[in-house]
């Protein structure tokens, strides 16, 4: 691999914390699993699979798809509120940058979740980054429209080695 091509080895995403809080303030149930694990925070831990490509260019620019393993289950209201997130990819084309979800744990179908902000990446430290995003069409679906499109979610904290 040469030095312009580092690979991500994990991505935190903590979905939108507003949502969480709701979620648990409910008396519902927030679960992580799979290769997802929970934060500090409150937010998730994904582990990167084999096969994505997503790394830093030699212009410093992230390219590529990295594949990161995990889910996520929301549920309240006696499963009247329920989300499933599985699997979530960063996705980066001349297009921008999508993050996207398998819809259930049966893996069928892949829809973006969020669009990234690749103008506004914050380094936090060697090796890590900060990408704001913002809701996408499928995303308000997938959160049971409980959000317009472009509400800013949580942003997805990648590591490079």
């Amino acid at each position: 691999m040469s030095q312009d091509r580092v690979q991500t080895t994990s991505l935190s995403w903590g979905v939108k914390q507003s949502f969480r809080n709701y979620v648990e303030a409910t008396g519902g149930v927030t679960q992580a699993s799979d290769g997802a694990a929970r934060d500090a925070d409150g937010g998730f831990t994904f582990t990167a699979l084999a096969g994505g490509d997503l790394h830093l260019g030699a212009d410093g620019k992230l390219q590529g798809t990295g594949k990161f393993q995990g889910e996520l289950r929301f549920e309240a209201h006696g499963g009247m509120l329920s989300v499933c997130l599985v699997d979530p990819a960063v996705e980066v084309d001349a297009d921008g940058a999508a993050l996207t979800v398998a819809d259930s744990p049966a893996r069928t179908r892949r829809l973006e979740i969020a669009r990234l902000d690749l103008s506004a990446i914050t380094p936090v430290e060697a090796g890590e980054m900060i990408i704001p995003t913002a809701l996408s069409m499928d995303g308000v679906q997938l959160l049971g429209d409980h959000y317009p499109p472009r509400t800013p979610l949580d942003p997805v904290r990648l590591v490079l080695p």
